[in-house]
């Protein structure tokens, strides 16, 4: 039988690979980025732009921009659709037909689809037909994407447009994963190498001629250096087989003597093998010489992979490249453009610094980042507002292991880079744990087995003769007693237990010795749990107790919960009242785990009072966490205290309250069944996706690494082990609900109480 999609399309019209220009790539990843985020619900289709009848069609239409009567075709032929939403015009004066592409008119004034524009070009002091065309495009649309906010003042002051209709969304950015200079040119033999490059389809507006006749005092100053020339020519360029262009610049490379020193890439190369190439790159020399040119990507795309940047002045440099991740130099100045880099050539902390900031600029910019911006638009010119669902991005365990050693997972990490000098906690070990055995209760891989004896070896090595453990230990695997004498390690020891209750509740599945190790830690912990006292962790070592006895019941472990229970219900007796159904008098961290704590009491005693504390205190924190279909986490920036109606400060945010109450609601939706707690399950985890008040993705597709926290203007973009296991937590319980959606099993019953998807 055949399926029916019933996924909304958009239609761009643009040009395309294999067309090879910028537009076509920039299209291109703009559909990848929305097909990665988006693609549950949304299909992109192309209008193919060409200047000649194409004899196979390979895209779901084709637009030859010379034929007049071809515009009104097409329109019509998208018009026929019923599931096309939107169209998407990328549009540069040039690719049209006519007087200044007036050709489009004929299709605009026949499709009857909502419309959308990126303007490429955003031409200052227009004159009064340009100004009136313009005008007459976004008469048939209001809404058109620009990438600089140059552009966008010019439209508003120049063209008379309303801001209103104005979409700022920067040229997107190649998520890569940060490694330092050195380490990359390793791919390309050139360690010895001070590398510089610059990249693109060449051309004179490229004007490489500059960065060449800089290059002979940067020899002087840096006698290995190498100037990498990425790309091949423009190929409307090329006439005859004749390619002018780079015979010029092979010229001046020989009557300079730079042949040693220069090193022509003359290739369309791939994305990836692109991004290497800028990774390894020391200094990029961006020498454009249009001083109208409102956009580059070469450039994003340079800053992106931390480059730091000596760079023409174009509105577009003018207005990204601060001093703190480039130079800027007057355009065709081969001196300037010396000093400049002779300058970042003398300094390597300087180049590193410049670098870091510079990548850090551009995360606000991926594509994923870039996609999230124009559904934001799109929902609003939809016609009806159908249903935008986020794509879950693939499951990636490369940065944990990238974090981990033979002694355990390492506490930080800058951008993606381990720091082995921040040592190991045992609140990171336990964490990664639970992560792996979840892990490995979806997909059996053999390879998690090794990553799980390592976290269970390191919180054995932390425990104490008494049961209680040490939290911090260092690179060389030695205890600090100032680091380990803080007033409360209750929480870190508590999700240890937590941690060894997940190893006994996969019994059935992991090794024998493993799940002994596991089981006999966490009964030497028995003594010490029972003293528990922070609510918090309270929480956390019921959960692994409760764990613990569904697999192995066992009396005097049902005991310990009811009695840490009823000093948490005891709090909530003295705290809660009819309006403020609480534990304490404020919410900090971590919330979730005390009404889940109450529902494993439950589950284990059958006492109705924890029950009704279960759910009373779990919707109440839901109020505060859930409203007008947005998830808000409560931040770290003041707390929300009892007095006041809203939190003092509504920012940072951190990943690991995302996770702690994904894991909550999936317990209680495990527990009750419903579908409230599956519904608020998918909009926390869209917080990771970018359904957060940045509207960005809080993780990174490539490795599965974490950002170690949302703030007012920025995201972290430190992964950590913290930030890191809990984006891979969360998205594992998320799996576990799609799964059981697709496959429609009931939850199986363990031999006492629920069972709890780990």
């Amino acid at each position: 039988m055949k399926t029916i999609s019933n996924k909304s399309k958009i239609v761009f019209l643009s040009t395309f690979p294999p067309t090879q220009c910028g537009i076509a790539t920039y299209t291109q990843d703009t559909i990848k980025g929305i097909t990665d985020v988006f693609g549950k619900s949304i299909t992109c289709q192309i209008c193919e732009l060409v200047d000649k009848p194409k004899a196979n069609p390979t895209q779901a239409y084709t637009l030859n921009t010379k034929n007049k009567e071809e515009y009104t075709r097409v329109a019509h032929e998208i018009n026929k659709d019923k599931s096309v939403k939107l169209v998407h015009i990328q549009h540069e004066f040039g690719l049209f037909g006519g007087n200044y592409g007036d050709y489009l008119l004929d299709f605009l004034n026949e499709v009857k689809k909502p419309l959308t524009y990126t303007f490429h070009s955003v031409i200052q002091n227009p004159n009064n037909e340009l100004k009136t065309f313009v005008k007459l495009l976004l008469s048939y649309s209001n809404s058109v994407f620009v990438m600089t906010n140059k552009s966008k003042e010019i439209l508003i002051n120049d063209y008379d447009i309303k801001e209103e209709i104005i979409t700022y969304v920067p040229h997107g950015t190649h998520i890569v994963i940060y490694e330092a200079p050195q380490q990359a040119k390793e791919k390309f033999n050139i360690q010895d190498r001070k590398v510089l490059a610059t990249f693109g389809l060449l051309g004179e507006g490229k004007n490489i001629e500059t960065g060449l006749q800089a290059l002979p005092k940067i020899i002087e100053n840096t006698p290995n250096a190498l100037y990498l020339i990425i790309g091949k020519t423009h190929p409307n360029l090329i006439i005859d087989g004749v390619d002018a262009y780079r015979d010029k610049l092979e010229g001046i490379v020989n009557d300079l003597n730079l042949k040693d020193h220069v090193r022509f890439i003359n290739e369309y190369l791939d994305t990836d093998e692109l991004l290497d190439y800028l990774k390894a790159t020391d200094i990029y020399m961006f020498t454009s010489k249009d001083p109208n040119q409102a956009v580059s990507g070469t450039f994003s795309y340079a800053m992106s992979c931390a480059c730091p940047i000596v760079a023409s002045k174009i509105p577009h440099t003018r207005e990204v490249l601060t001093p703190d991740s480039g130079i800027l130099v007057d355009i065709g100045e081969a001196d300037q453009f010396a000093e400049a880099a002779i300058k970042l050539l003398s300094d390597d902390h300087l180049r590193e610094e410049m670098g870091i900031n510079a990548f850090r600029k551009t995360r606000a910019s991926s594509w994923e980042n870039a996609a999230i911006t124009h559904m934001n638009t799109y929902k609003e010119l939809f016609e009806s507002q159908s249903e935008v669902k986020y794509t879950y991005p693939s499951i990636q365990l490369a940065h944990i292991k990238k974090m981990t050693t033979d002694l355990g997972i390492i506490q930080f990490s800058k951008i993606s880079i381990p720091d082995l000098d921040s040592g190991y906690t045992l609140d990171d070990n336990a964490r990664a744990l639970i992560a792996i055995c979840m892990h490995y209760k979806l997909t059996q891989d053999k390879e998690d087995l090794a990553y799980i004896l390592v976290y269970l070896d390191f919180i054995i090595r932390c425990q104490q003769p008494k049961g209680d453990f040490i939290n911090y230990v260092d690179q060389e695997n030695r205890e600090h007693v100032e680091q380990n004498a803080e007033v409360n390690l209750e929480d870190s020891n508590a999700r240890a237990i937590w941690a060894l209750g997940t190893v006994v509740a996969n019994s059935e599945i992991l090794p024998e010795a493993i799940v002994k190790k596991a089981s006999q830690c966490l009964l030497n912990s028995l003594k010490w749990a029972e003293s528990i006292q922070s609510p918090r962790s309270i929480g956390f070592a019921t959960k692994g107790l409760y764990l613990y006895h569904t697999a192995v019941p066992n009396l005097y472990v049902a005991a310990i919960i009811n009695k840490l229970n009823a000093k948490l219900l005891s709090n909530y007796e003295i705290h809660a009242s009819s309006d403020w159904k609480w534990f304490e008098n404020y919410m900090t961290y971590g919330n979730g785990i005390l009404p889940e704590s109450m529902l494993f009491a439950f589950l284990t005693t059958n006492k109705p009072i924890y029950k009704k504390v279960a759910l009373d205190s779990l919707d109440f924190l839901m109020s505060k966490m859930f409203k007008d279909k947005n998830f808000k986490v409560i931040s770290n920036n003041g707390w929300l205290h009892r007095d006041s109606e809203e939190q003092v400060h509504g920012y940072g945010e951190q990943p690991i309250d995302v996770a702690y109450t994904i894991h909550t609601l999936n317990s209680f939706y495990s527990a009750f069944g419903s579908p409230e707690y599956k519904q608020k399950m998918k909009m926390a985890f869209n917080w990771f996706l970018g359904k957060n008040h940045l509207g960005q993705i809080m993780y990174n597709p490539i490795s599965g690494g974490g950002y170690d926290g949302l703030e007012k203007e920025n995201v972290n973009l430190n992964q950590g082990a913290e930030s890191t296991v809990c984006f891979l937590t969360a998205r594992l319980l998320m799996e576990n609900l799609k799964l059981s959606e697709i496959k429609v099993i009931p939850l199986q019953k363990p031999k006492t109480g629920i069972a709890i998807n780990l």
